[in-house]
């Protein structure tokens, strides 16, 4: 079994308020929960209103498997919110014990 997981940190420049910013993260990670059927979350930057940082894990009986999904997954997001600018990506496999 392995886990995959990503740390994704997104600019939000249309976003000016909190409730903008919280708006397009829901948006993102009910999309993403639907299609692939994996965990996201916003896990930092809650409090600021142009960053969003989400947390993504995928469980797998393969590395490969895993890690393409992760991939798609970040595809995913920059093809269907262009108005979003990827900052930081952080992504990882790891094999459960």
């Amino acid at each position: 079994m392995n886990l995959g997981v990503c740390k994704l940190k997104l600019r939000c420049p249309g976003s000016h308020s909190l409730k903008d910013k919280r708006r397009i993260v829901k948006s993102i990670t009910a999309r993403i929960q639907k299609k692939y059927n994996i965990s996201v979350a916003e896990v930092d930057d809650q409090d600021l209103w142009q960053l969003a940082t989400l947390g993504i894990a995928c469980v797998s009986n393969h590395r490969q498997h895993a890690d393409e999904t992760l991939a798609r997954v970040i595809s995913f997001i920059t093809e269907n919110y262009p108005e979003l600018e990827v900052v930081e990506c952080e992504t990882e496999v790891l094999p459960a014990l």
